[in-house]
């Protein structure tokens, strides 16, 4: 009995040239900057002695998780978890 080989029929990969990886890699940092705002807003969202109550506390309060969900971001993880699952997927 004769079997097939799967693999004679796979078409190849495409590959990723450094350009695109940079591109790649920029995307899944702002990606894991989304969830870590997420995160610090619902974490950071006491009450805080030392900012007044005032109409643009909430403002500033968002303005600051941003920034440091952007400075956080590539760093924590889920950046290069995803970065590598798209990477070998994709591209093997």
């Amino acid at each position: 009995m004769d079997y097939l080989n799967i693999n004679e029929y796979q078409q190849p990969l495409p590959t990723l040239d450094s350009k695109k990886r940079d591109k790649l890699k920029e995307q899944t940092d702002a990606f894991e900057a989304i969830i870590l705002k997420m995160l610090l807003d619902k974490a950071i969202s006491a009450e805080d002695p030392l900012l007044p109550k005032d109409p643009g506390r909430k403002i500033y309060r968002s303005m600051q998780n941003e920034q440091l969900s952007k400075e956080l971001s590539g760093s924590f993880g889920y950046s290069e978890l995803l970065y590598n699952f798209l990477t070998e997927k994709k591209f093997g």
